[in-house]
């Protein structure tokens, strides 16, 4: 396994890379309502992502035909956005983006309620977006890489909800997908040790049931086996001396 150690020079431009990703997701969250279509959020990410001057990294990549992943319900990731998809109330609807800046790579997910949904789904939305940032409390100098997978576990399993063992984080840099995958659950290892410099993308996928999960014909598109509903949420962070800083989101 070979884990890059960014430079600081690479570091900042990380950062700038995952400033901008930010004001993408940003502008996506604004069209978020009932009506829209899958590929008009996809058309609006492209777009700001050409307009800050990056590349969108999901385009092409794999053959992946769009620049955003919509993943709708019970889609986990890798949703392909669709003209005649259109959300309604009552959906959630994630959106993973990535982009490239002057080489470096960012990524990140969030996670929408389509105008008000039941409490249980906004539990499964909060959680995951929370699990995010118990994971990243032991992203530090000195730990282990799989203390971030425990601590997603713990959290996620006190409330009885699936988490996505197929599909795991990753680390970024000059590639979209570099060493080391980052596990959302509990490792019988301990992992490699974190040190200053590493940048990680850490993705928790939760279903409202069931772990697992299975691929669609169009051998993208991810759902949970049983149909029940699905929350990502993913940031980009800098392992350093001290607290972890979350590139693509400034709270």
């Amino acid at each position: 396994m070979a884990v890059t150690i960014k430079s600081a020079k690479e570091i900042e431009l990380m950062r700038e890379a995952g400033r901008l990703l930010e004001i993408v997701h940003d502008e996506m969250g604004k069209i978020i309502r009932p009506g829209i279509s899958t590929m008009d959020i996809n058309e609006c990410g492209d777009r700001v992502i050409r307009e800050l001057g990056c590349k969108p990294n999901f385009l092409n990549y794999g053959g992946f035909p769009a620049s955003i992943c919509v993943s709708v319900n019970e889609e986990v990731v890798h949703g392909i956005p669709k003209k005649e998809r259109l959300l309604k109330e009552g959906d959630i609807v994630s959106l993973d983006a990535g982009l490239i800046y002057k080489g470096y790579h960012s990524d990140a997910a969030r996670t929408y309620a389509v105008g008000q949904v039941n409490p249980k789904v906004q539990e499964l939305l909060d959680v995951t977006k929370q699990s995010f940032f118990e994971g990243i409390k032991y992203a530090r100098a000195g730990n282990h890489l799989f203390d971030i997978s425990a601590a997603i576990d713990d959290y996620v399993s006190r409330f009885g909800f699936g988490i996505v063992q197929a599909l795991v984080g990753h680390g970024i840099g000059t590639s979209l997908h570099e060493d080391p995958q980052v596990p959302n659950f509990r490792q019988k290892r301990k992992g490699i040790r974190l040190a200053p410099g590493m940048t990680l993308a850490i993705e928790p996928m939760i279903n409202m049931g069931t772990w697992e999960v299975k691929w669609l014909d169009d051998e993208w598109t991810v759902i949970a086996a049983d149909h029940s509903v699905s929350a990502h949420y993913e940031n980009t962070i800098l392992v350093t001396d001290g607290e972890p800083e979350i590139l693509t989101l400034h709270i």
